[in-house]
């Protein structure tokens, strides 16, 4: 499966998945599913066969309340039945609102207290480098995190350590919980704040799968620094009375919404 209709299957899955439950964090999937689907279509070494072989890349969703995208790349690339994804937010269900490492095979970390994805990746990557192992380590974070002071200090110790196959993607979708992120608490100019903590830094669509790819594949982007992709995202990419919208943080799709959304996203090519 190619990313992009990789990343189209993720938006329709989030789009049900959230209409179903009733619950948030629509329009933070959707920001996140071109990179998901580029990271699970061939670039992350990872096998749904052995989840847990010594030597596959570690994958940390730090922003833990996109987890209904996480669920649904992670089903579609057979790590656990699709049908499962109907029960995500239900009694009893092992797919709960925030990323859970008890939830599924492939997930590494429990996250969603915002800011502490980074610094369990770094203690993985300085892992495998104990190790000696080829391993690499993705943490996929939000700009509104970016505000937190445990993100930096991890920066700092990532750098420190020269943990070149470690890499940190930003998704800078501008739009956080309460408002956006630079109005709640400014952090631009992005780019050269994670440079001037020591990592090596690329900016890019994160929404264009080509683009995606190319940076992923040249990393590490110099040896013995870390590697960090500012990715420029939409929130609620895709459905376009969502794409940009502060209340899709928080609000679910009806079923009438579903109806439309599932529409515009089956019509791209």
């Amino acid at each position: 499966m190619t990313a992009p209709t990789l990343a189209r299957q993720i938006r329709a899955h989030v789009l049900r998945m959230t209409n179903r439950a009733g619950s948030s964090h629509v329009g933070s999937c959707l920001s996140v599913a071109d990179l998901l689907a580029v990271l699970y279509a061939g670039w992350l070494r990872v096998d749904p066969s052995r989840p847990v072989d010594p030597e596959r890349d570690r994958f940390i969703l730090s922003k833990g309340h996109a987890c209904a995208a996480l669920y649904a790349v992670l089903a579609e690339r057979g790590f656990f039945p699709v049908e499962r994804l109907e029960t995500f937010y239900a009694d009893g269900s092992r797919l709960i609102g925030h990323v859970s490492h008890t939830a599924a095979p492939g997930i590494e970390a429990s996250t969603g207290s915002l800011g502490h994805g980074l610094a369990i990746g770094c203690g993985m990557a300085m892992t495998a480098a104990v190790d000696r192992r080829s391993s690499r380590t993705v943490v996929l974070m939000s700009d509104g995190e970016c505000g937190e002071g445990s993100i930096w200090e991890a920066a700092l110790l990532a750098a420190h350590q020269r943990l070149d196959r470690l890499v940190a993607i930003v998704d800078a979708n501008r739009l956080q919980g309460l408002g956006e992120v630079n109005d709640v608490l400014r952090i631009e100019p992005l780019a050269d704040k994670w440079r001037a903590f020591g990592w090596s830094v690329r900016d890019i669509d994160g929404h264009d799968c080509d683009e995606i790819r190319a940076a992923l594949e040249a990393m590490p982007f110099e040896t013995g620094r870390p590697s960090c992709l500012i990715a420029r995202t939409v929130k609620g990419k895709g459905v376009s009375f969502m794409e940009d919208q502060l209340s899709w943080h928080y609000r679910a799709p009806t079923d009438d919404d579903l109806v439309v959304a599932l529409r515009e996203i089956e019509a791209v090519s």
